[in-house]
C-alpha cells in the first residue's frame, strides 16, 4: 500500500509544531529571551492600562484608544507565545486540532481589531488636528465606546465564515506544521480538502481589511500634514507631531511587514521566511509598541513617571 493511501486511511487529530529547531541549550536561550520578551509585552500594555485608568486628565479618546489597543495586544501575544514557549521545553510541540483552529481563529480576529484600531486612532488624531473646534462634539464618549464596539463585533463576524470553511476542512495526511503556531497558510497547504474557495474568502478578506484601514490611515495622515503646513509657529508645529508621531510610527513598523507577510505572492517554499517575518510583526511589533507611545508622548511619560514615583514611595511606606 503506498504511503499516501495509509494517510488517507487515517484522520489527523493532532498537529507538530515545527518552531524554531535547534540546539538543547540553544532552545533554553530562545525561551529565556522569548519568554522575557511575553513579560515585558504584557507587563509594558497592563501598565498602559493602569495608568489611562488611574489618572482622570488621561480620560480623552486619544488614550481611551490607546488603552484598547494595549489590551488587544496582550491578548494578541498570548495566543501564540506560551504555545511557543512550551515547544523550547518539549522535543515535539504538539496541539490538538481543535486548539490548533481556535489559535488560528483568534489569532486572525486580534490581527483584524489591529488594523481597525490604527485606523480609528489615526482617525482620532484627524479630528482633533483637523477640526479641534468641534471635536468635543464629535468624538463624545458614546462615539468612542461605538467605534471600538463596532472594531471587535464587525472582525468578529467577519471572521466566522473563514473559520467555519477552515474547521470543516479534511486533513488526512502530514501533520507538521512548519511554523510555531497555526496560521491558515499552512494549514491551508497540509489540507487534503479542496481549498480553492477557503483561500479566495480568506485572502480576499484580508486584503480588503488591509488596504481599506492603511488606505483610512492614509488619508488621514495626508490631512493631518497638510493641517501642519498651515500652522505658521515651530512650537504648534512640533506639539502635533508629538501627539500623532508615536501612532504613525506604530502604523509604519505594523502594515510595512503584515503586508509583506499576507499580500504577497505565495511561495512553495517561503515557510521560513514567514517565521521570521511573524516574528516581527506578532511579537517585535508589540514589544515596541509600549516603549513608542510612552517614550514619544510627553504626557504618557510625565504621567507614568508619577505614577512609578508613587509605587517606590508606597513601597518604601510599607517597609
Amino acid at each position: 500500500m503506498q504511503k499516501s493511501n495509509l494517510w488517507n486511511e487515517s484522520a489527523v487529530t493532532e498537529f507538530i509544531l515545527v518552531g524554531f529547531p535547534s540546539s538543547y541549550n540553544f532552545r533554553s536561550f530562545l525561551f529565556f529571551i522569548f519568554f522575557t520578551v511575553y513579560v515585558l509585552i504584557v507587563t509594558g500594555n497592563i501598565v498602559i492600562i493602569t495608568v489611562v485608568q488611574a489618572y482622570s486628565h488621561l480620560h480623552r479618546p486619544m488614550y481611551f484608544f490607546l488603552s484598547n489597543f494595549a489590551f488587544m495586544q496582550v491578548c494578541y501575544v498570548t495566543v501564540t507565545i506560551p504555545k511557543l514557549l512550551s515547544g523550547f521545553l518539549t522535543r515535539k510541540n504538539r496541539i490538538a486540532i481543535a486548539s490548533c483552529f481556535t489559535q488560528c481563529y483568534f489569532f486572525f480576529l486580534l490581527g483584524g481589531i489591529e488594523n481597525f484600531l490604527l485606523a480609528i486612532m489615526a482617525y482620532d488624531r484627524y479630528l482633533a488636528i483637523c477640526n479641534p473646534l468641534r471635536y468635543n462634539n464629535i468624538m463624545t464618549s458614546k462615539k468612542c465606546w461605538s467605534l471600538t464596539c463596532g472594531c471587535w463585533l464587525g472582525i468578529f463576524l467577519g471572521s466566522l465564515l473563514p473559520m467555519f470553511y477552515l474547521v470543516n476542512l479534511s486533513f488526512c495526511g502530514p501533520n507538521i506544521i512548519n511554523h510555531y503556531f497555526c496560521d491558515v497558510s499552512p494549514l491551508l497547504k497540509l489540507s487534503c480538502s479542496d481549498t480553492s474557495l477557503l483561500k479566495s474568502h480568506f485572502f480576499s478578506l484580508m486584503w480588503v481589511i488591509i488596504f481599506g484601514c492603511l488606505v483610512f490611515t492614509l488619508v488621514s495622515y495626508i490631512n493631518i500634514i497638510f493641517a501642519i503646513f498651515k500652522i505658521t509657529s515651530t512650537s504648534g508645529r512640533q506639539k502635533v507631531f508629538s501627539t500623532c508621531g508615536s501612532h504613525l510610527t506604530v502604523v509604519i513598523i505594523y502594515f510595512g511587514s503584515v503586508i509583506f507577510m499576507y499580500v504577497r505572492p505565495r511561495e512553495s517554499n517561503a515557510f521560513e521566511e514567514d517565521k521570521l517575518i511573524s516574528v516581527f510583526y506578532s511579537i517585535l511589533t508589540p514589544l515596541l509598541n509600549p516603549f513608542i507611545y510612552c517614550l514619544r508622548n510627553k504626557e504618557v511619560k510625565q504621567t507614568l513617571r508619577f505614577f512609578l514615583q508613587k509605587q517606590v514611595n508606597w513601597h518604601k511606606k510599607m517597609k
